[in-house]
């Protein structure tokens, strides 16, 4: 049972929207109403991986984690969304819902975090939203505190507030 990381390629990203999606059903559903996450639909959500990946692999880096050759969870690095150079951003982690707890979440958040090391970054921020408690205590974990800023966006039609967290690199 080996996990290893790579980095993605233009054939790994609608299994890697299809992941997304289900992760995202599985550790929001708790806290957001079943219909906010309904859409987009796993194949939507590849194509969107598609199309944000032909604009942003220049800058960015997707990393994929795969357990004996299965898709397991990815991250998803790149600059600072606040244009601070020194900065980068932890856009996600997302894991196969049967994959939380063993292990890949963390391999995957040290790898980011090397990453944005060896791209220059001294610090690493990211966004998580305020009603997902064990990501919270995840990245907590992981030595990332709260900022005190926050945001709200939308999954769907429910609101969803999200607290900004850094940690120095």
């Amino acid at each position: 049972m080996t996990v290893t990381l790579r980095p993605a390629n233009a054939d790994d990203l609608m299994a890697v929207g299809e992941l997304h999606q289900r992760s995202r059903v599985a550790a929001y559903s708790s806290f957001l109403p079943v219909e906010s996450l309904a859409d987009p639909t796993p194949d939507a959500m590849g194509r969107y991986w598609t199309e944000r990946w032909s604009w942003e692999r220049a800058d960015h880096l997707m990393t994929v984690a795969e357990r004996d050759g299965v898709l397991a969870g990815f991250s998803y690095v790149g600059p600072d969304d606040e244009g601070d150079p020194v900065t980068g951003l932890l856009n996600a982690i997302h894991l196969e819902p049967a994959e939380r707890g063993r292990g890949v979440g963390r391999a995957l958040m040290i790898d980011a975090l090397a990453s944005m090391r060896s791209r220059g970054r001294r610090r690493a921020v990211l966004w998580v939203l305020r009603d997902n408690t064990p990501a919270r205590r995840f990245y907590e974990r992981g030595g990332w505190l709260p900022t005190g800023i926050e945001r709200e966006e939308r999954i769907g039609a429910a609101r969803t507030p999200q607290l900004r967290y850094t940690r120095e690199l």
